[in-house]
């Protein structure tokens, strides 16, 4: 079953921005990305009139009276920065109006699953990043008997997915693009199966990879929008921290979620929270050069695995038709599922299909930064390229302004059993970047000059 296409819209869509955590509730923005990004939560100071929100380090707050306040009285259950960064989220995702700030994307994860109690049952994509699928089994699988079904649903049929659903399934577990295989699932198609479903299991989408510029999972039937903070929205690889976001009709969920916060505690500092909006506020801005650079990189990486016995055998960036059927259909998702102020950048940038405007752009477009491919040979070829870059640094992680390079099997993935791994097509030869925003021309010449180097090709 395909979506139709005016399940992705193609026009800017307002987002309400509501406040959380006793905020002052913003009026619904009709302002575009950028401008919210800059000054949702970002009010200038009543008191002082700073045009930059000061920090607020204070851990207890005065009551006039018992119970009367200002809105804050611990800094575990509200925090001015805080509630300022989780109102610039609400805003940011489209179709939010509930943001919820946690320490880390690991507390977030945690989080979300003690929500479903015990003897719960999730189905989640295969392809699911190291350290959730290392939570889902060593810890949640243990501490509450939760039960998981690992489905690859990139390519499983309606009934595999209906079927996969339970009685007690309380969740559907989304990341797309997944990390580090690049795989893109179609969001309006599973939020339809799993409402469809008796038992209306919640489905939550991991936009990391895509940021909420790219992205606007809401707008394609989620309920539940989750971010590792750390990488995109920050962006400047300085703070560690996650984040979710829901939509209107959530409010029950979204006060569950908050109670959590709350009686956990895995919530970020004020420091954090405040350097967290300031990234946000440059998102829409890096993101464009991110997606710009990494379409760069990866047609250069394209051509060289065009080249018979090139140092290259596959480049993976659902923004490429690539040369194969399996990664034009997902080039043709990508376009679909692109957020409408993510569209519009595309098209104004001029990545457009002129025999057919509706079509992806036949030479690519800009779909976020991440990039993955696999080296012609293994491991020892892969090592060699890290170590053989100048401006990609060797380092786990993504989503800063600089660029970076690692070995998913042997880093970010080395929790996974290794037959599971082979599974996912995460081999000795694939090395994921995070491409950054340094000159273009910069970065196509250092990996260019890597992958020849570790391959011994000319």
């Amino acid at each position: 079953m395909s979506p139709s296409l005016d399940i992705y819209p193609a026009v800017p869509i307002t987002s309400n921005g509501v406040a959380t955590n006793g905020l002052k509730k913003s009026q619904p923005a009709l302002d575009g990305f950028g401008t919210r990004a800059i000054h949702v939560g970002s009010e200038p100071n009543e008191e002082t009139g700073a045009v930059i929100p000061p920090i607020s380090l204070s851990t207890t707050y005065k009551q006039a009276a018992i119970g009367v306040h200002k809105g804050f009285e611990y800094s575990r259950s509200g925090n001015p920065n805080r509630n300022a960064l989780e109102q610039t989220l609400a805003s940011l995702e489209a179709g939010g109006a509930f943001g919820l700030a946690f320490a880390s994307g690991s507390a977030t994860t945690a989080t979300v699953l003690q929500s479903l109690g015990p003897s719960s049952h999730i189905v989640s994509v295969n392809d699911v990043y190291g350290g959730t699928f290392r939570y889902i089994r060593r810890v949640a699988s243990e501490n509450q008997g939760l039960e998981a079904t690992f489905l690859d649903l990139e390519l499983a049929t309606d009934d595999e997915i209906l079927s996969s659903i339970r009685e007690n399934t309380k969740l559907i577990w989304i990341e797309s693009p997944t990390n580090p295989t690049l795989r893109l699932i179609d969001i309006p198609r599973i939020a339809k199966l799993a409402h469809s479903h008796p038992s209306k299991p919640i489905v939550l989408v991991d936009n990391t990879f895509l940021s909420p510029f790219y992205s606007s999972p809401l707008l394609l039937g989620a309920d539940v929008v989750m971010h590792s903070l750390t990488k995109y929205v920050n962006g400047h690889s300085d703070v560690v921290m996650g984040a979710l976001i829901l939509p209107p009709h959530h409010a029950v969920l979204a006060d569950k979620l908050r109670f959590l916060q709350n009686a956990i505690g895995a919530v970020p500092s004020a420091y954090d929270s405040w350097l967290a909006q300031r990234g946000a506020k440059t998102l829409h801005l890096r993101m464009k050069q991110h997606g710009i650079n990494a379409l760069a990189v990866a047609r250069a990486l394209q051509a060289e695995a065009d080249v018979a016995n090139g140092a290259v055998e596959e480049v993976i960036y659902p923004g490429l038709p690539g040369r194969t059927e399996a990664s034009r259909k997902k080039n043709e998702l990508a376009w679909k599922s692109l957020s409408p102020h993510a569209r519009k950048f595309v098209i104004n940038a001029g990545f457009v299909n002129e025999s057919d405007p509706e079509k992806p752009p036949v030479n690519g477009f800009p779909f976020s930064g991440m990039i993955s491919f696999r080296i012609r040979g293994g491991q020892t070829e892969a090592n060699a390229f890290l170590t053989s870059t100048r401006l990609f640094t060797l380092a786990e992680s993504l989503g800063g302004v600089e660029s970076l390079a690692e070995h998913p099997a042997q880093m970010t993935h080395g929790s996974i059993p290794p037959a599971d791994r082979a599974l996912l097509g995460i081999g000795d030869n694939l090395v994921r970047l995070s491409v950054g925003v340094e000159e273009e021309e910069d970065l196509v010449e250092d990996v260019l000059q890597a992958v020849k180097a570790a391959t011994g090709s000319a």
